[in-house]
C-alpha cells in the first residue's frame, strides 16, 4: 500500500521547520507502510553544510569514526561522519561524485543510498515515526524533503529496499504501487552498463529517470518517457536539488493529493498528512490527473 509525503518550501522563514513538518506528515502515513521507511532532506546545514557534498550509505563495514579517519587520509580533505544507524552520513568539501567514488574505493561493500551537494538520505526498518525521531529528523532544516512509509510487496523488508531510491546526484524517487514490466527495462539498462543494488522495482524507475537526466532530458521529459515505457499502477514523487515533481499512471488508482500555497507545495498519499501544514486551510488542493507531470522549481 505504502505512503508518500513531500514538502517543497517557497518561504525561507519555514526552512527551520522542514524536518518537524515532514516528521508530522510521515506520522500520518505509518499505517500505510509500517515495516520500513526512508526520508530525504535538501539543505540541512548539519548533515549537508554549504560547500560540502554529502553521501549516505548502508552496510558501513567499520565505525563512523574509522570511516571518517580513513577517508580523510585518502582524500586529503576532512571528512565528517554522522552515525544514524543503520545509515551513515558523511560530508566533505569535495565534489559529490568524487566523495562517492572515495567511499566506493575504501568500502566497496557499503551501499550508497544517496549523494549530492545538499542531499541527505536516511533509511531504516521499523515504525516510520520512531525512525524519524531516532534519526533526528524533527530538528532538520532545509528547503525540501520527501518521505516514504513502506509496505513491502516486491522485495524483502530491508533498509536498502526502502524508499527513496537516490541513484543520481541530488535525485530521489519514491513510489506507491508496482511496475509490471520492470524486469525487461532492467535488463535493457543492464545491457547499457547500469548496475543495480536491489531487486526492488522502484529502483528500476529511479535508474531509468537518472539515465534520461544524464542524457540531457529535463525532469518533465524524463517522467513523460517513464510513462511511455513503464506499465503498472503507480504514483511517483521525484525530487532533485531544484525540482519537485509528481506523476501518476494512466489509471491513477493509487491515491495522491497536492496542496499549494504561496509559502509551500506539498504532496501526500492522503489528505490527513497535510492537515497540520501552516495555512493549509487556504491552500489550493487537488488530485493530480493521470499521466500529467506536475513540476515545481526552487525559486
Amino acid at each position: 500500500m505504502c505512503g508518500i509525503v513531500g514538502l517543497h518550501l517557497r518561504d525561507a522563514t519555514l526552512y527551520p521547520r522542514l524536518g518537524a513538518l515532514l516528521t508530522d506528515m510521515l506520522g500520518h502515513m505509518c499505517d500505510r507502510g509500517p515495516d520500513s521507511a526512508g526520508m530525504a532532506v535538501y539543505g540541512d546545514p548539519v548533515w549537508s553544510p554549504p560547500g560540502h557534498a554529502t553521501v549516505s550509505l548502508l552496510d558501513n563495514p567499520v565505525t563512523a569514526e574509522q570511516l571518517a579517519e580513513s577517508l580523510t587520509r585518502a582524500t586529503g580533505v576532512e571528512v565528517v561522519t554522522h552515525d544514524l544507524t543503520p545509515t551513515t552520513v558523511l560530508h566533505a568539501a569535495l565534489d559529490a561524485t568524487e566523495l562517492a567514488e572515495a567511499v566506493r574505493a575504501y568500502a566497496p561493500d557499503a551501499r550508497i543510498v544517496g549523494f549530492g551537494s545538499d542531499l541527505t538520505v536516511l533509511k531504516g526498518v521499523g515504525n516510520p515515526g520512531e525512525l524519524a525521531r531516532r534519526f533526528g529528523l524533527p530538528a532538520a532544516q532545509g528547503w525540501q524533503g520527501i518521505g516514504h512509509t513502506r509496505m513491502a510487496t516486491e522485495s524483502a523488508v530491508t533498509a536498502e529496499g526502502s524508499h527513496p531510491f537516490s541513484v543520481g546526484p541530488g535525485q530521489c524517487l519514491v513510489h506507491n504501487g508496482s511496475f509490471s514490466n520492470h524486469m525487461g527495462i532492467k535488463h535493457e539498462l543492464e545491457r547499457h552498463g547500469v548496475r543495480f543494488d536491489s531487486a526492488n522495482d522502484t529502483e528500476v524507475g529511479a535508474r531509468f529517470v537518472a539515465e534520461q537526466l544524464a542524457a540531457g532530458a529535463d525532469l518533465e521529459k524524463s517522467l513523460l518517457l517513464l510513462n511511455e515505457r513503464f506499465d503498472g499502477f503507480y504514483t511517483l514523487l521525484v525530487s532533485t536539488s531544484d525540482s519537485f515533481a509528481v506523476v501518476r499512471d494512466a489509471i491513477a488508482c493509487k491515491p495522491a493529493i497536492i496542496a499549494e500555497t504561496d509559502r509551500w507545495v506539498a504532496m501526500a498519499s492522503e489528505y490527513r498528512a497535510l492537515t497540520d501544514l501552516p495555512g493549509v486551510q487556504n491552500a489550493r488542493i487537488f488530485e493530480p490527473e493521470p499521466e500529467e507531470v506536475y513540476l515545481w522549481h526552487r525559486q
